[in-house]
């Protein structure tokens, strides 16, 4: 489930109106569906929300590989997942495409280009020790915390809209910062799915569906999606995510091996995420820096230059998998920490989407999603609080790159990676100033 309204990004053109199934579409090949990716994954900036917008524009739209009723249900299924909305939309998109190999290449394509461009990064951090790569990094770690904020904000407007759901936010966030580490987080969202449960099953959204689109009617018939996986499939996939969910950490600890322990710890990141893109920050924080092995400064860097490449946020793995201590680091650890934080959201959507369309009406379920929904803004809310400001607001100066910063993307709109150069030019010229 994520923080954008599937709306946005599906609202169909001339989707039918009498209820009928849109024709399924004709296969293709896995070439065809690498040259589309490959171009969406160097051109779509803009974060998970402006990615849906692409791949509706240009797959649904001008190559017409699915209708926009097809296309809106896979968006809603990628939304109430854990794990990259975006990409397990692509992924989708590719199998249905061109089956299995298809949605490998369209994973590969759409990922590939920042995760080379964050292994870039993450080799040249080594390069930032001097006053002007430091200043450089201060105004990175002082972007970030208007990109949190702004991420946080828009959150709570779908995801916490009401009185109930902005009080479980509330609840979360300070089980987050009063317990530690991972702890406080599944303390959070277990809270999360209680007060789902328990208070929130029956609530419809006053901003019609504004919680990820959970309340959308269901087409009429079984989606053509649906009938890509077949039921045998589906299961093992969901069996090897539950096995790996579990059987890494304890593997890690029999073993003792660093590059397992990695995997663990970038694999439960991805499988635990519930909202994707920005609330990975404190899943990856807690398994990466509070055990030491990432520093504040490094990681904050990272993820404020994530901020500014295309493709998907997630890729703020590979850079973490090359500086980490855990494990090889470098391009292998990149391999190794890209690879876990995908595969849980791939596997669960995979494994869901023969299910989907008998799953998505239960009252429960719908529940549990919006409790969990406002669970993940108080764990993104505590985010900003610690590390995210902790480590970058340090002064007066800060403080005001960073609200200029905040404005530029929730006022004026600038695009992130455009107010991502401006916080690097502004700590150059805090640095200057002596603040």
């Amino acid at each position: 489930m994520g923080s954008m309204d599937p709306a946005d990004a599906t609202e169909p053109a001339d989707s039918p109106e009498d209820g009928r199934q849109e024709a399924p579409p004709r296969p293709g090949t896995a070439a065809e569906v690498l040259r589309a990716f490959a171009v969406l994954g160097v051109t779509s900036f803009g974060g998970p929300v402006a990615h849906l917008g692409f791949f509706r524009a240009d797959l649904v739209e001008r190559r017409r590989w699915l209708g926009d009723a097809d296309y809106g249900d896979l968006v809603v299924l990628g939304q109430f997942l854990p794990g990259p909305a975006s990409s397990q939309v692509g992924f989708g998109l590719g199998l249905l495409r061109g089956g299995p190999l298809g949605a490998l290449a369209a994973f590969v394509a759409f990922t590939l280009p920042s995760a080379l461009v964050m292994l870039a990064v993450a080799s040249g951090v080594g390069l930032l020790e001097g006053p002007v790569g430091s200043a450089l990094v201060s105004g990175l770690t002082i972007g970030a915390v208007a990109i949190v904020a702004h991420a946080v904000a828009g959150m709570a407007r779908s995801l916490a809209a009401d009185r109930t759901r902005a009080s479980v936010a509330v609840v979360a966030a300070v089980l987050a910062l009063a317990l530690p580490g991972s702890t406080g987080q599944l303390a959070a969202i277990a809270v999360g799915v209680l007060a789902g449960l328990w208070l929130l099953r029956g609530a419809s959204d006053p901003a019609g569906g504004a919680d990820g689109g959970a309340d959308a009617s269901p087409p009429a018939a079984p989606a053509a999606w649906a009938a890509a996986v077949p039921r045998r499939a589906a299961v093992a996939c969901l069996t090897l995510f539950a096995g790996l969910l579990v059987g890494l950490p304890l593997l890690a600890r029999a073993t003792g091996s660093e590059a397992l322990a990695l995997v663990d710890v970038l694999y439960r990141s991805g499988a635990l995420v519930l909202g994707g893109g920005h609330v990975v920050l404190p899943l990856l924080q807690a398994g990466l820096v509070d055990p030491g092995w990432v520093t504040e400064e490094a990681f904050l860097t990272g993820y404020a230059a994530a901020q500014a490449v295309p493709g998907p946020l997630f890729t703020f793995a590979t850079y973490l998998g090359a500086v980490t201590t855990l494990g090889p680091g470098g391009p292998l650890g990149a391999l190794l920490a890209t690879l876990a934080i995908f595969a849980p959201g791939l596997l669960l959507l995979v494994g869901v989407l023969p299910f989907w369309a008998a799953l998505r009406d239960r009252a429960w379920l719908r529940g549990v999603m919006r409790g969990a929904g406002a669970a993940v803004v108080g764990l993104l809310a505590a985010a900003l609080w610690d590390p995210v400001a902790t480590t970058a607001i340090t002064s007066t100066g800060a403080f005001c790159l960073a609200l200029v910063c905040f404005v530029l993307l929730t006022v004026w709109r600038t695009p992130p990676w455009a107010v991502v150069l401006v916080a690097a030019g502004g700590g150059l010229v805090l640095s200057l100033l002596g603040a």
